[in-house]
């Protein structure tokens, strides 16, 4: 018997008795769908952090010096030094004050306490892919004059001036701002949200502080230029202060690399746990692979009495075996796919079914069926047809 007609018998087989096929496949069906929900949700949360990350610059390394106990300092001079001793490996830098207290119109009633103020450079908005809505950013005869400008987003934009904010006038901490640029909505456009912040100089921002600048944002070239860019920074501030406690170094490339390796141990274990579902449903193929031997026991005599050899039947219940977890893993693939797209909308993220997780989950739900059918099917194998025959 070749396998093209064992496969007829085993699709006969499963459409004869279309409940138990369906019972016996549900352990596959599940496992199967688990694993291609539990995947997609996690390569959509992965997905969206990344593009969260990359929309900040994946190229752009945060430098905090704090110099606390220490009777060196670095000021915001020796940094630019820096930086323009390696315009090859530096794309721009900005240092970043912030500003804590109250952003309002004019009144109590409108002081917005969660709205984020930062000083930062002209160069700012190029390191952090800030996007224009209207207006312009601050520019460099901001910086050397000290003036009371500031950038908003999109909520502070919408919520106050109804859209139309550009040379409209703002107060941080009691002192004014005149409005002049709106930033693109990069978020929900709510309070505390991406869209909710304010930019003024930092040359301002550090008057309002009465500190010194500690913060700063240096972008490379090109992300494969961090490790390079980090290494000089570090041999810079080292040189000074000859401690390593007194400055931190952050590499946005390196924290998106730490996430996708979290996320990726985190999927492997959420597969796993998934996966026990298919071992059971494994079983579950097994014990009514030979409760099927036992019923078909005349039959398989009367094969073996008319020349079936021992390879034959064994192929025929593998085949059945394997035919009965393939078509579970392909239900529960539809299954899968389905309830993480509906899942993935439902939660703002997109949740697709990638090839590699379909293939896999397909392939291991074939394998489990075709392992747990070679019992069965050796069972069948080895009866002895007189026996066989007999049996009632």
């Amino acid at each position: 018997m070749g396998v093209t007609q064992a496969f007829k018998l085993a699709v006969k087989s499963l459409s004869g008795s279309k409940m138990r096929a369906f019972l016996t496949m549900l352990g596959i069906i599940i496992g199967v769908g688990s694993v291609i929900i539990l995947v997609s949700l996690m390569q959509g949360m992965t997905g969206e952090m990344t593009a969260m990350f990359e929309d900040m610059g994946t190229n752009t390394l945060d430098v905090m010096v704090t110099g606390r106990g220490s009777s060196r300092t670095v000021d915001v001079d020796d940094i630019y030094a820096l930086y323009e001793q390696n315009k090859d490996v530096f794309m721009g830098i900005s240092p970043a004050v912030s500003v804590k207290g109250t952003v309002k119109t004019g009144t109590d009633s409108d002081a917005f306490d969660a709205t984020g103020v930062t000083g930062v450079s002209e160069q700012y908005a190029q390191l952090s892919k800030l996007t224009l809505a209207e207006g312009r950013f601050i520019s460099y005869a901001d910086l050397t004059a000290r003036s009371r400008v500031a950038v908003v987003g999109s909520y502070i934009a919408n919520t106050v001036f109804g859209g139309r904010a550009v040379g409209q006038t703002l107060k941080v901490n009691g002192n004014p701002f005149t409005v002049v640029g709106v930033l693109e909505e990069k978020g929900d456009s709510t309070a505390g949200s991406a869209d909710d912040c304010l930019y003024i100089p930092y040359t301002t921002a550090a008057k309002m502080t009465f500190g010194r600048i500690e913060s700063f944002v240096f972008a490379t070239q090109d992300a494969a230029l961090n490790a390079q860019g980090t290494a000089l920074i570090d041999d810079a501030l080292y040189a000074v202060f000859q401690n390593e406690n007194y400055y931190t170094i952050s590499d946005m490339q390196e924290i998106v690399d730490s996430m996708e390796e979290m996320t990726g141990m985190m999927t492997m274990v959420l597969v796993g746990i998934a996966g026990i579902s298919l071992l059971v449903g494994g079983i579950g193929i097994m014990n009514i692979m030979l409760v099927s031997v036992t019923e078909r026991t005349r039959e398989i005599g009367i094969r073996k009495s008319l020349g079936a050899k021992k390879k034959d039947i064994m192929r025929q219940f593998v085949i059945e075996a394997g035919t009965t977890s393939a078509l579970g893993g392909v239900i529960g693939i539809v299954f899968g796919a389905a309830v993480a797209v509906a899942l993935g909308k439902a939660i703002g993220i997109n949740a697709v079914p990638s090839l590699s997780a379909v293939a896999l989950s397909f392939g291991v739900s074939v394998f489990i069926g075709v392992f747990f059918g070679f019992m069965p099917a050796n069972k069948a194998a080895k009866l002895n047809p007189i026996d066989a025959l007999r049996y009632e």
